[in-house]
């Protein structure tokens, strides 16, 4: 980080009352951005994003989380924001991670990813605006989660994987698109819900003070798009970061398509588990964008 970046980010602290506040870099994500616990004299937490406006954009995070919330959801709060140099003071939703809780007691696994699969549920059957507000004078367009960007997600597989052991030809590049495209095009034609994209154990944090799905903390969801339903099913119980077993995997699905056909009878479980099953293939690749093999 340069010196100067480092003032821009002392003077958003010293603008909004913390200029002696500690400040302890943590866990950041796979982009530009880091993120900073701020405590301030009387041992309040706040976490500041520092996103340089060169490589990375706010408006998209501040316009989902105020999406978010306004659905009873626990993304963070927005303390303060500074567009033109691209910091945000969030509201802190503590350390306690899904995948750091489960991997200290196992036996929170089966409750925990029932409250996710529950919550993409929830999340599926409402209504949202493809125009979000974030203030009077912005707004934010969801994206659909087009066939293109889905195919060249998926391609990374063979170009950072595949290529790297074995070497892929053009031909093998084109046997690759002729047996995606037409699965991603199918896939594309079903985006019809708010999809989250990065709906992982390492994004959903564990907030047992609040009640009901407000338990669950969710981050990094500034790529959120309009996707198919069945892709953060994918994200989570496919994820590249963790073994789901195939047993608990199952009950999940179950779960989920349970709980889609409360509010839908007509779902259906079968397209739905075709579909879930092609984005997990597809997530294999999507997932080195992120830094994954």
């Amino acid at each position: 980080m340069t010196d100067s970046r480092a003032q821009q980010r002392q003077a958003f602290l010293t603008e909004h009352g913390l200029a002696s506040a500690q400040s302890i870099m943590i866990a950041g994500d796979a982009s530009f951005r880091k993120y900073y616990r701020i405590t301030n004299s009387i041992g309040q937490t706040s976490i500041l994003m520092d996103a340089p406006p060169e490589q990375e954009k706010i408006i998209p995070f501040i316009a989902i989380a105020k999406c978010l919330t306004g659905f009873g959801y626990s993304a963070p709060d927005i303390l303060h924001m500074d567009e033109k140099h691209g910091f945000i003071l969030l509201g802190d939703l503590g350390d306690d991670s899904f995948n750091i809780l489960i991997n200290r007691d196992a036996n929170m696994e089966q409750t925990l990813y029932e409250n996710a699969v529950d919550l993409v549920c929830e999340l599926q059957e409402r209504p949202f605006e493809t125009r979000l507000s974030v203030d009077n004078a912005l707004s934010y367009n969801l994206l659909p989660y087009c066939e293109e960007t889905l195919l060249r997600e998926a391609k990374l597989l063979t170009e950072w994987t595949v290529r790297s052991l074995e070497g892929v030809d053009a031909k093998r590049d084109l046997e690759f698109d002729a047996l995606f495209k037409p699965l991603l095009c199918e896939v594309a034609s079903r985006n019809t819900v708010l999809t989250l994209r990065d709906y992982h154990v390492d994004n959903l944090m564990w907030l047992p003070g609040r009640s009901d799905l407000a338990r669950l903390g969710l981050l990094d969801f500034q790529d959120a798009v309009i996707g198919p339903p069945a892709y953060d099913l994918a994200s989570l119980l496919q994820d590249a970061r963790v073994d789901v077993s195939g047993q608990i995997e199952l009950a999940l699905l179950g779960r989920y398509v349970r709980g889609r056909r409360q509010s839908d009878p007509g779902f259906d479980s079968a397209r739905c588990v075709e579909v879930y099953a092609t984005l997990a293939a597809q997530r294999s690749g999507a997932d080195l964008r992120e830094g994954h093999s």
